[in-house]
């Protein structure tokens, strides 16, 4: 494993590419290939991996610090994928993303200074017309505490169990390991219009979420994620116990 000295970097509305920011949040004519260019040429030319936190190449797998949150990562593949709908993803020997960004996970209490226990964590990739850029990613962070909440109220086995959040109609199922990959458990003809969402399951295993796009429902798993991770930060909870309600908020995602 091949750690880069510029973990600090990464993508929030913006990538960092040369000596300047670009753009990547949903505005005309903003570059949809910024983040392949900077894993795919920095991270993997520079002598130190900069600006990455991790280049893998073996396990074809690379580590970026979001600039949104103090605790986001993404996991990034090393070598040119599309995003949700490459059918690659559905193939037995293709490298196992969300395992692999589940063994990174330490990385995000690290990031914002305090505890924050598996349950509290998530794992998201976005649909195709959720997303800004066009190179798979996977984003590493906490779960809202109205999510956790949520998923934690319903009775979700092996089979596909419908879950609202956020209005959005989800379906869930529990699995003991991510192996096979989530890709391989969605497995639906036409992947560019689903997200997926991995988080621990109440009682153990894995929760899988499922959405697809449709209407005004752009299949962004990411509303589940909370890039301030207030579900742990003592400082919000504090908050909460003078009487300040955190709610059912989204995390303002770009």
């Amino acid at each position: 494993m091949k750690f880069g000295a510029g973990a600090a970097l990464g993508l929030m509305a913006a990538v960092t590419i040369g000596g300047g920011l670009v753009a990547c949040g949903k505005v005309p004519g903003h570059d949809r290939n910024k983040l392949w260019e900077l894993v795919g040429s920095r991270c993997a030319k520079d002598t130190q991996h900069h600006p990455c936190a991790v280049y893998d190449p073996q396990d074809g797998y690379a580590l970026l610090k979001d600039l949104y949150g103090h605790g986001q990562y993404l996991l990034i593949p090393t070598k040119k994928v599309p995003g949700i709908e490459d059918a690659s993803l559905l193939q037995p020997e293709t490298p196992n993303y969300f395992a692999e960004a589940w063994a990174e996970r330490q990385r995000v209490p690290t990031g914002y200074g305090f505890p924050v226990p598996d349950e509290h964590l998530s794992l998201a990739i976005n649909s195709r017309d959720g997303r800004t850029q066009d190179q798979l990613h996977i984003h590493i962070d906490c779960l809202t505490p109205y999510v956790r909440t949520e998923i934690d109220k319903y009775m979700i086995g092996e089979a596909w169990t419908p879950v609202s959040l956020y209005g959005h109609p989800y379906r869930a199922r529990l699995v003991q390991t991510l192996d096979p990959s989530p890709f391989r458990l969605v497995g639906d003809a036409d992947m560019a219009d689903h997200t997926i969402v991995v988080t621990p399951g109440h009682h153990g295993g894995f929760v899988i979420l499922d959405d697809v796009a449709h209407a005004l429902d752009r299949a962004s798993g990411e509303e589940v994620q909370d890039h301030k991770c207030k579900i742990d930060d003592p400082k919000h909870k504090a908050m909460h116990m003078d009487g300040m309600e955190p709610g059912m908020y989204m995390n303002g995602m770009m």
